[in-house]
């Protein structure tokens, strides 16, 4: 028998077992982050009293989230998934959410089309160590740490390009660690943007933000050399030729994600969404 019941503390155990089970790069604190941002809507499947599954949500404002989906391996093909997906849906629904949104792995994108999501596009992830270049500096260009009173700047930068605010979320990051929120600049001018976390696997860099189209290249390269000699994931939208010919000089591909939508679509500026992220990379 399938129950589904609301995620504990105590699950976060079973959750960093599945995250490891999957190759996901999560942490402890990212779990717990995840939690406390949407503690009704963070749920657990039983089997047969056995907790299997999880799967959480991240509600901001009309636009909510869906991630960490995850199914134990010797329990997968039961059921548990679309059971978990189901409830998870029908939260949202209650909280009356104009968009669900997700990124899927192969794995999981057949049952998101059931449940009548919709492909947006698809992100390449990317990995690898990158090297320092000195062309960061060139052109008068500064990487500053983002001071605190620059954080509603940043927040108001993600909200025009993703469409969404966000800045419950990245208010929480920022108090978590300020010191892995960056900004480009030239002069007075605010090229760009970039936030990152620490990884099990690797840094996790995003949202990696461009203020124009002609600072996307400045910003990615920045942004990819400030980790120089780190192991580093960053997930690029493929509708962003520009970021992704930036990425490619430094980084090589690991995998594909899709990006998928149920209701109303978000209007994104995907020309300046140099790197993607969802609540469960914060």
């Amino acid at each position: 028998m399938i129950r589904i019941r609301q995620m504990e503390q105590r699950d976060l155990a079973l959750g960093m077992r599945l995250k490891e089970q999957a190759g996901w790069n999560q942490t402890l604190s990212d779990w717990q982050r995840i939690l406390e941002l949407e503690p009704d809507g963070c749920f657990v499947a039983e089997y047969d009293g056995v907790a299997v599954g999880t799967a959480t949500t991240c509600v901001f404002d009309s636009v909510a989230w869906v991630a960490m989906v995850l199914v134990d391996e010797p329990f997968r093909r039961r059921g548990i998934g679309s059971r978990l997906m189901e409830h998870t849906l029908q939260f949202l629904d209650a909280r009356q959410v104009a968009t669900v949104r997700l990124d899927a792995t192969p794995l999981g994108r057949r049952l998101y089309e059931k449940l009548r999501f919709l492909v947006e596009y698809d992100l390449t992830r990317w990995e690898g160590v990158p090297q320092a270049n000195a062309a960061t500096a060139a052109d008068g260009l500064r990487v500053e740490q983002l001071p605190p009173e620059r954080l509603e700047d940043f927040c108001a930068a993600d909200r025009q390009v993703t469409g969404t605010d966000r800045r419950r979320l990245l208010e929480r990051l920022f108090a978590e660690d300020p010191r892995r929120f960056c900004q480009l600049c030239r002069g007075d001018t605010v090229l760009g943007y970039w936030a990152s976390r620490p990884g099990s696997k690797a840094v996790q860099l995003g949202p990696v933000l461009a203020q124009t189209a002609e600072s996307v290249g400045p910003v990615v390269h920045a942004a990819l050399c400030a980790f120089a000699g780190q192991n580093v994931f960053i997930d690029v939208p493929v509708l962003n030729c520009p970021a992704a010919e930036e990425v490619a000089k430094l980084l090589k591909p690991q995998r594909t994600l899709t990006r998928m939508c149920r209701g109303q679509r978000v209007a994104e500026r995907s020309q300046l969404l140099c790197a993607s992220f969802g609540p469960e990379k914060g």
